[in-house]
């Protein structure tokens, strides 16, 4: 089947240059040599293939690629700076699921770690092309499942009456770490929103009750390790006349 592909080349809204290239092929395997960057997405995306695909491809070696659908944009861009934070996410989670002993845990790290993968084919995709194109779908009940998840660890946690501060653990201050870049990639979505660029609204949702999760996760490891979690002890100057 052939299939005419017109790839813009843009710098936020504008764009600067197009070129029109006509492939005679599956529109799948288009879209998996489309972008070095979506690649582990287009992956998790096709469920088979028989090409076996080079790891490197140097069409980015001028610093642009292209996204779901095949738009070019430069990697400066607002749309890979946000999932290319949710992949980063995504990789400290896996790293922190490797300190865990806790199968329970283990396997919500897991069951959030494919989600991710959805939240970066959503981001990674051309929001014009999108809807023609099978891709996983965020739902509510994704949400649902954290909200729970952070239910059960509260019911077993002593309440917190001061901020604490990362530390006690690797696996907990994993957590930590992993919870300020969730934050940061909320951030990215939020400016996207900002800058009018289409995003769904579960993803930012998402994002905003996993940081949550989170954050009572490094609590409730900490719980289980028996370690003793660091107040936060303000340094109050009193000031006097004179100083």
């Amino acid at each position: 089947m052939t299939k005419t592909i017109t790839n813009t080349w843009t710098q936020g809204k504008h764009t600067t240059k197009k070129h029109t290239s006509t492939y005679t092929t599956n529109y799948s395997l288009i879209l998996l040599f489309s972008t070095k960057i979506s690649d582990k997405y287009l992956f998790h995306l096709q469920a088979h293939t028989k090409m076996s695909l080079k790891i490197y491809t140097k069409t980015g070696d001028l610093g642009s690629t292209s996204l779901i659908g095949g738009t070019k944009v430069l990697k400066s861009h607002i749309r890979i700076d946000a999932y290319g934070t949710v992949d980063e996410l995504n990789a400290y989670i896996g790293l922190m699921g490797d300190y865990l002993e806790d199968e329970n845990s283990k396997t919500t790290l897991k069951e959030i770690q494919d989600r991710l993968f959805t939240i970066g084919s959503s981001l990674a995709c051309d929001a014009e092309k999108e809807p023609f194109m099978k891709l996983p779908d965020l739902i509510e009940s994704d949400i649902e499942f954290l909200e729970k998840e952070i239910d059960n660890m509260t019911n077993v946690l002593p309440p917190m009456k001061s901020f604490i501060l990362s530390g006690g653990s690797l696996a907990s201050s994993t957590a930590h770490v992993a919870r300020c870049i969730c934050r940061r990639a909320e951030r990215c979505c939020v400016r996207m929103k900002e800058h009018e660029f289409f995003i769904e609204p579960l993803v930012i949702k998402y994002l905003n009750r996993l940081s949550d999760y989170l954050f009572v996760l490094s609590r409730y490891i900490g719980h289980q390790l028996g370690v003793t979690e660091i107040k936060w002890k303000p340094r109050i100057l009193l000031k006097t006349n004179g100083l």
